[in-house]
């Protein structure tokens, strides 16, 4: 839109389906799969804690300012910085946010196909009386398949280019209204079964009773880090999502409004799965496998197991899914509006190319696990760059963008729309996204390099 003409393009309809959106975006596999595991690795309550913490300072200034970018220019996240700040090289955050995306659904797919398969197999009865070194032995030979994963993969793609393919307000608007009820209702029956269980107390107190001893330098950067990424900020979700947001809506109570849902799924999530590892005497340190490999163990020794099998991993599915269409809109709104192409051709070659990369991602695990650069496959090289790199900058030069470009008055001007401004709560919100949040994720992004380790 290289003549400054606001674009003719499609908005939300509804306060509940602009909430619905932007909270499905946030809430993904980080608060599913990811969330109990490193709370577990990090001592529970004390990582807690503090990633609420870094919540509140860090991911909602952020989650704002991608906001306040998106509707203020009413464009996609390249299109937003080149219409903000024409002439500049400030569109360059437009280009990483573009590439973040197209590089975390690449290998998103992947984990999200797997999710599938295991709806599948709690399903079929798959998990059987199959012990722990079983379920750890059926899962890499899954993913280390050239077939199973890689349609898995293409499956869930295809699904999430068909609600992204009808548009803004008749696809993703439409089923983020019907996935994220869906998905509380999923996780609210999954936490009563837990909570019920014979022992479940001691993974609540795991969870909600605080030892600060157990809480390394290592475990404080890693709740900054996913108190960053989990709310899905950096890739240029929230830019594109608020470009679709109506005037009259007030953004600050949005920004809020989400942040609080997609913490308190993560929090659900984790009354979910602590209570049933206790009660069964597994590791709640696990790691990555505590979904895929854990779980699965300890749902085949619970009272009404494979129901509550197929319901957590629905809900992973589910999660998955809301995340997905938010990743592939910021591609697509990027090929529409600055390629000039249609929504459904760019829906067709967004959607295609990731899935290609996909593919190779899901073999990377396998067959072509020896190619690797930097002694990382393929799966693993995408999730580095785009958490270490692309991310980090992205949420880094959105926050200087919003503190020390667009400026107190610029900003108040478009938050002022919908709502009446607080003057003392926009004083600090700037001094958050002009110091605090920039400082913040600058030492994220030199520890992900590896400049530093608290250890």
């Amino acid at each position: 839109m290289s003549n400054g003409k606001l674009p003719v393009r499609d908005v939300f309809s509804s306060k509940f389906g602009v909430i619905a959106a932007a909270a499905g975006s946030a809430v993904g596999l980080g608060n599913i799969w990811k969330f109990p595991y490193i709370t577990g690795v990090y001592g529970g309550a004390a990582f807690l804690f503090v990633y609420l913490g870094f919540i509140a300072l860090i991911g909602l200034p952020i989650m704002l300012s991608e906001l306040t970018i998106g509707r203020k220019s009413k464009r996609n996240v390249f299109g937003a910085f080149k219409f903000l700040a024409p002439g500049s090289a400030w569109k360059l955050v437009g280009v990483l946010g573009v590439s973040a995306a197209a590089m975390i659904l690449a290998f998103y797919g992947v984990v999200a196909g797997w999710s599938i398969d295991y709806v599948a197999k709690a399903v079929s009865g798959g998990f059987g009386t199959k012990s722990p070194a079983e379920m750890e032995s059926m899962f890499f030979r899954f993913i280390e398949s050239p077939v199973s994963p890689i349609l898995y993969q293409l499956f869930f793609m295809v699904m999430t280019m068909g609600i992204v393919f009808v548009g803004v307000k008749d696809g993703i608007e439409k089923y983020a209204k019907f996935l994220m009820p869906l998905l509380v209702l999923i996780i609210i029956v999954l936490d009563i079964r837990a909570v019920t269980l014979k022992g479940a107390m001691e993974g609540l107190r795991f969870l909600f009773n605080p030892d600060f001893s157990k809480l390394t330098g290592d475990g404080i950067l890693s709740a900054l880090g996913h108190a960053f990424f989990s709310l899905s900020l950096g890739m240029g979700t929230l830019v594109t999502y608020g470009s679709y947001v109506d005037d009259k809506n007030n953004l600050p109570l949005t920004a809020l409004q989400v942040t609080l849902a997609d913490t308190a799924i993560a929090i659900l999530a984790g009354i979910a799965i602590f209570p049933a590892v206790f009660a069964f005497g597994i590791e709640p340190s696990s790691g990555p496998g505590l979904v895929f490999i854990t779980l699965p163990n300890v749902f085949q020794q619970m009272p009404g197991g494979y129901f509550f099998s197929i319901l957590f991993f629905l809900l992973l599915t589910v999660a998955a899914l809301t995340s997905s269409i938010s990743i592939l809109e910021v591609v697509v709104a990027y090929f529409q509006e600055e390629l000039n192409l249609k929504r459904h051709v760019s829906t067709i070659v967004a959607g295609v190319l990731i899935a290609i990369v996909g593919v190779f991602c899901s073999l990377s695990m396998g067959v072509l696990k020896e190619f690797t650069l930097f002694n990382l496959n393929l799966f693993d090289l995408l999730d580095w760059i785009s958490a270490n790199l692309l991310l980090p900058l992205g949420g880094l030069f959105i926050a200087l963008f919003v503190g020390w470009f667009l400026g107190r008055k610029r900003v108040e001007e478009e938050l002022a729309k919908g709502a009446g401004v607080i003057p003392w709560l926009l004083s600090v919100f700037i001094f958050l996204v002009k110091f605090i949040a920039p400082g913040a994720i600058a030492i994220v992004f030199l520890h992900g390099l590896g400049v530093f380790n608290f250890g």
